[in-house]
């Protein structure tokens, strides 16, 4: 397992030296990506990572909601195709969700799950069906309860054609890995991407399931505020609708991440700043590098 001194460090240099696929060409050829996600509490994750992923270079959006919000969300972002499914009586995404659903999971170049998701059980059902939906040369992004679901099921993406990039925080890892995680995230990040075949991406470090690691060094206290994970799920997944292979999507979006929160501390203070906020610097950062 890798330890600090055996990850490279996400610089702009290194970044310039693995760069993004040249964003040619009409709106198709920067990839759709679909969000699925989202409570009747908590639409708001989903509009946090659909905004990123256009920001990060995704030619077209998706947004698949609870159908009581879906209305506010399509106004909210206008650029996005957003889709109402049904919901538990409590307000979560029911898992059996409907054909059109599955239509889009078809059809998009990457699939987001997880953000504002609230319901272990139902998203495992959401997962399956979604997932056998998709296309074999699509990619998948997972975070927060499609997490969760992960961890109640460490088989469900074994034997899946799709590439995986898992976005987890801390405790999410805990659960993935049945114990806490250990003072050397490195070696923690490596193990989750060997044990599920997926590029992860854990507080900063970045592993791959071929062994290569990488650091993130440039975040900071501010980065832990309310959404902020939605938006860098949704950066990942912009990368990867534009070209990028899951780990320079996952390298490059730590990075950007990161540093659009450098952009804003001194507005703002190191942790004044919004999550929303975070989305608006998202490509010029991208674009300086």
């Amino acid at each position: 397992m890798p330890n600090r001194s055996e990850e490279r460090v996400i610089t702009p240099q290194l970044l310039r030296s693995w760069p993004l696929p040249d964003p040619q060409g009409d709106k198709e050829s920067r990839g759709t990506v679909l969000v699925v996600g989202g409570s009747r509490y908590t639409p708001g994750a989903v509009l946090l990572a659909g905004v990123a992923a256009l920001r990060a270079g995704a030619g077209r959006l998706q947004l698949a909601v609870t159908g009581s919000t879906a209305a506010a969300l399509s106004i909210a972002v206008p650029e996005a195709k957003v889709v109402g499914l049904p919901e538990t009586d409590g307000g979560s995404v029911a898992g059996d969700v409907p054909d059109d659903l599955l239509e889009l999971a078809a059809g998009a170049d990457v699939l987001a799950i997880g953000c504002g998701l609230d319901n272990i059980e139902e998203t495992q059902l959401l997962m399956h069906k979604v997932l056998d939906a998709a296309g074999k040369d699509a990619a998948v992004v997972l975070d927060a309860y499609a997490l969760g679901a992960l961890s109640k099921e460490p088989d469900l993406l074994t034997g899946r054609p799709q590439t995986a990039v898992l976005t987890p925080n801390v405790t999410e890892a805990e659960h993935l890995l049945g114990r806490k995680p250990k003072d050397d995230l490195a070696a923690e990040a490596m193990e989750l991407a060997h044990r599920f075949g997926a590029t992860v991406s854990l507080y900063g470090h970045i592993a791959d399931p071929g062994g290569r690691a990488w650091r993130e060094e440039s975040g900071d206290a501010g980065l832990g505020t309310s959404g902020s994970g939605d938006v860098r799920a949704g950066i990942v997944a912009g990368l990867l609708g534009r070209g990028a292979e899951p780990a320079q999507a996952a390298c490059w979006g730590a990075f950007a991440h990161a540093v659009s929160g450098q952009r804003l501390a001194p507005r703002f203070g190191r942790t004044g700043f919004l999550a929303r906020e975070l989305v608006d610097e998202v490509a010029y950062t991208i674009a300086t590098v």
